[in-house]
């Protein structure tokens, strides 16, 4: 598959949706994940991401004004030891405890199926990085409705062992805006990661539509010592 420009990616999708990217730096030092959302409504935009513990949490900027929180206040980032969990929704959690329980990835996604927010039927979109003793590799997952029809969930999990340095790959919520709106399609996109962090983040928010664009998280992990690095843009600040 050809690698996409994902600055122009991005630019030429008005609502991608929530997103997550995983890869390899060029250097071949860093495992490099990011994970973005946006929002069409009010309740979606009032969001921000905050620190929590060694993860991410969504938190309603202005709490006087949250209105349903079950789709919209989760854990996107988790850390379960050598395992750097991401999601976008609350899948962030089945995933950590049945993986604490031994289970897989794969075995744990299969306990749940996309979101229930008809006509939408948001698919789940899921990563795992793992970094051990200098190894390095990633899956990434997407439930999804069977082209809208919600009595039947698909379930497509894609794994990449020795990940290339300077790739890496794209998987997001929608393919475009709608009403309802259209699930991504497909394979994750191939995309090209830069070695800087700053160059990175910079990238993916200037890229984001800038009227549903709501919080950014990027995070590279040094391979050989699992330390990581990680940055939050938020559009509420």
């Amino acid at each position: 598959m050809k690698v996409i420009n994902l600055s122009q990616e991005l630019k030429n999708n008005s609502y991608p949706g929530r997103g997550i990217i995983a890869g390899k730096s060029p250097d071949g030092k860093h495992a490099v994940c990011a994970y973005f959302i946006m929002g069409r409504s009010a309740n979606s935009r009032n969001r921000v991401f905050v620190e929590d513990g060694s993860g991410i949490r969504t938190q309603a900027y202005d709490e006087s004004k949250l209105e349903d929180p079950s789709l919209i206040i989760y854990a996107p980032v988790r850390v379960l030891g050598n395992k750097t969990i991401v999601t976008n929704g609350d899948q962030t959690d089945t995933i950590y405890e049945l993986m604490n329980k031994q289970m897989t990835f794969e075995q744990a996604l299969r306990t749940r199926e996309f979101e229930p927010d008809a006509p939408n039927y948001t698919p789940r979109i899921s990563a795992v990085l793992k970094v051990s003793d200098g190894d390095y590799n990633y899956a990434m997952s997407i439930l999804k409705s069977a082209d809208g029809d919600p009595s039947s969930c698909r379930r497509f999990t894609f794994a990449y062992s020795d990940p290339v340095c300077g790739k890496g790959h794209f998987i997001h919520t929608y393919k475009g805006d709608g009403d309802p709106l259209p699930s991504f399609e497909g394979e994750p996109r191939p995309v090209d990661i830069p070695d800087d962090i700053d160059e990175f983040k910079d990238m993916l928010w200037s890229s984001l539509n800038e009227e549903n664009k709501v919080s950014l998280f990027v995070r590279y992990i040094n391979i050989e010592t699992g330390e990581a690095v990680s940055k939050i843009i938020n559009k509420n600040e």
